[in-house]
């Protein structure tokens, strides 16, 4: 009995801890109007930037401010989702400025950085839904993780495979025909 009323109270500070954590309204709308303006500012030293330097830049720029949103809602109300969103904004925000970095380079180069950015992000968004499902406390959690880790293993695979398919492109003959069968055996493909 008393190791059950100990859980208990452990439990409940702990909820009551998270949200004593959690800000006030004002707080919020503050936080938010500073981060507007730093993303004004940030915008702004972009524009003595030329060309593709000068779109590296905003894409930054708008990372950090969408980062900075998703950990604003976070810390205002305090979830799992809301911890999701901020690990997806993350990953949307490196994924959206290294294809921007990739504009510097031409033809299969530029192609294969876009894919390899893109396993980068497809790797980072699945690791924040399994995340997601390991804060899980339902009964059902097991399930879920399952499921979850398969689709994702399924997700990076992919994208593995397509990556690995398009550095093969800039191969020929039966050498790049090789290289794709080696690609699709390795990544389970079909």
């Amino acid at each position: 009995m008393k190791h059950k009323l100990l859980m208990l109270t452990v439990a409940l500070s702990c909820t009551f801890a998270g949200h004593a954590m959690a800000l006030t309204k004002a707080e919020y709308k503050t936080q938010k109007d500073g981060i507007t303006s730093e993303y004004k500012a940030a915008k702004a030293k972009c524009t003595s930037l030329k060309a593709n330097a000068k779109d590296i830049c905003v894409s930054e720029a708008k990372g950090v401010e969408k980062v900075a949103k998703a950990e604003l809602e976070a810390q205002y109300e305090p979830s799992a989702k809301h911890t999701q969103k901020v690990s997806m904004a993350k990953a949307d925000a490196a994924y959206d400025t290294a294809k921007e970095k990739c504009d510097d380079l031409s033809g299969n180069a530029k192609d294969v950085c876009v894919k390899d950015a893109k396993v980068v992000h497809v790797k980072a968004r699945e690791d924040a839904k399994i995340a997601k499902v390991a804060a899980d406390t339902s009964s059902s959690k097991a399930e879920k993780m399952t499921s979850v880790k398969k689709e994702a293993g399924a997700d990076e695979r992919e994208a593995m495979y397509k990556a690995a398919k398009e550095r093969c492109d800039s191969l020929a003959g039966t050498v790049k025909d090789t290289c794709h069968n080696d690609a699709k055996v390795k990544y389970g493909m079909k």
